[in-house]
């Protein structure tokens, strides 16, 4: 029976890297399928991993109908076993339904990648909606690391190095490389929820070790 599954994870948790093994394992056993993405890093219609690995996709827009185009496909003779959706996180909650519609019936086979919370740590819409009707969901075992060490559950936001919590949710940065000394525009920095909470970034925490902070309560 073909299911809907979702793989989830904080970024750097190796989501992307493990959508293109999906698609290798699959295709060595001669099954043929599609790959899709939205807001990828690399642009435009790529999948990328940070381990180097990279594959041409159809990017996912707004105006996206899976069913439709699944179905498309399968009247002009295409054949598709098996759907891979990286970034699901930005798919809009109705295209949820159409991949759950696929998968029911046209018994098609659906992966889905991506992260659950927004750099504001609210569920995106996406997720939300592949949270209520995925038939299985898997929570990544690579754990992603904060910068002191414990598991890294949040995913937060920098604008010239400093932690932000609002403003547009779908804002396309990579993970900062946190021993460089260029501070992007705009980053993003995985953090465990202590410090998500309190807005202590890995520069931040270099900083004020210089100097000393405030006990939290004070």
């Amino acid at each position: 029976m073909a299911e809907l599954q979702y793989f989830t994870g904080t970024m750097d948790s190796g989501k992307s890297t493990l959508a293109l093994q999906t698609n290798h394992n699959h295709a060595a056993r001669g099954r043929v399928g599609r790959i899709f993405t939205s807001h990828d890093r690399a642009g435009d219609s790529r999948v990328s991993s940070r381990l180097g690995l990279v594959h041409d996709a159809i990017e996912v827009g707004p105006e996206l109908d899976f069913w439709r185009y699944v179905v498309d496909a399968l009247t002009h003779g295409a054949r598709v076993d098996y759907l891979i959706c990286d970034e699901a996180q930005f798919y809009a909650p109705v295209q949820i339904e159409q991949l759950a519609r696929v998968v029911d019936e046209l018994q098609i086979d659906v992966f889905c990648f991506g992260i659950l919370t927004d750099f504001r740590t609210r569920l995106f819409p996406g997720s939300a909606r592949l949270v209520e009707l995925a038939d299985r969901m898997h929570v990544l075992q690579v754990e992603a690391l904060c910068w002191c060490g414990k598991r890294a559950t949040h995913n937060a936001r920098t604008e010239n190095g400093d932690m932000v919590t609002e403003g547009e949710v779908i804002v396309v940065g990579d993970v900062d490389d946190v021993e460089s000394e260029v501070v992007p525009e705009v980053g993003y920095e995985v953090l465990c929820r202590q410090h998500h909470r309190r807005r202590m970034t890995a520069s931040r925490a270099q900083a004020v070790s210089m100097i000393g902070e405030p006990l939290p309560f004070s």
